[in-house]
């Protein structure tokens, strides 16, 4: 129990702020401290276990509670800063802290401390492999943050494996079918996805892969043909009519439901959401 949130060790402190029985309900009233008197200084680690007692886990309570009560309406840099380290260092004392790996995920890469909170989440998802939040929490950083759609869709796929309950683990294969559609290699995204199609146990995955597929190989043949067309025009197409009659085809390109294939600014075939 006392390895994944806050723990009997904080009953005390519990009792001594109010006794409630939700400790969220009770932080959402709880005046926050400060950032500047709070987030001055990031303890050593080996002092923060020695302070509690020599308990890592009660050690990492600590940490995870400066980082609920802190304001961070009024932080500055350099605060951030602090409470990157109390959170990484919490996480080196308890990895599977739920608390800390949510908070973090919530603050720390936007007040761009990303590489903090990838090892804070990368520690979350070994300690709690039937979580499936620090993955895509994971993910997500590498794919907003980094613009690395190959590498947060490849986090989602080995976090699937390990995630025993099967709804998520079709939640993360298909979202990561999804992010591979926007990576821009898509040698390497038609690679992953069939390699998902031949691994997955459930047809209904496979079908929804095979369709995901499909739109990826159409994607690849039009871009092939944008290629060649401007190297015999010297110009690119106008129109995705043109790619598939360039490219020696008659019967017009199939578009998945709600989406269209267009030509962008740069001449690029591109798969977009349909305008309503």
């Amino acid at each position: 129990m006392r390895r994944y949130g806050i723990v009997p060790h904080c009953v005390l402190l519990i009792a001594l702020i109010g006794g409630v029985p939700s400790i969220s309900e009770r932080l959402l009233t709880f005046a926050r401290i400060e950032s500047a008197l709070e987030m001055q200084v990031a303890l050593p680690r080996s002092l923060l276990v020695t302070m509690a007692g020599g308990d890592r886990y009660l050690a990492a309570n600590v940490a995870v509670f400066r980082a609920l009560l802190v304001s961070t309406d009024k932080m500055r840099q350099e605060d951030y800063v602090v409470l990157a380290k109390v959170q990484e260092d919490a996480s080196w004392l308890n990895p599977a802290h739920e608390d800390n790996y949510y908070i973090a995920a919530a603050v720390l890469p936007w007040n761009g401390h990303y590489e903090a909170v990838q090892t804070i989440l990368a520690r979350a998802m070994k300690a709690r492999p039937f979580d499936y939040q620090p993955a895509f929490y994971f993910a997500f950083n590498r794919l907003h943050f980094r613009k690395d759609a190959v590498g947060a869709a490849q986090a989602l796929i080995d976090a699937a494996k390990h995630v025993p309950n099967i709804r998520n683990q079709l939640l993360l294969e298909s979202m990561a079918a999804r992010w591979l559609s926007q990576n821009d290699d898509l040698d390497v995204s038609i690679d992953v996805i069939r390699t998902m199609i031949e691994t997955s146990r459930f047809k209904g995955m496979r079908e929804y892969l095979h369709e995901r597929l499909q739109r990826l190989e159409t994607l690849r043949s039009l871009r092939q043909a944008a290629i060649g067309y401007v190297e015999k025009y010297g110009q690119p197409a106008k129109t995705i009519a043109d790619l598939v009659r360039f490219g020696g085809g008659t019967q017009p390109v199939f578009e998945p439901a709600g989406m269209q294939y267009m030509i962008n600014s740069d001449g690029l075939p591109i798969l977009i959401a349909r305008p309503n």
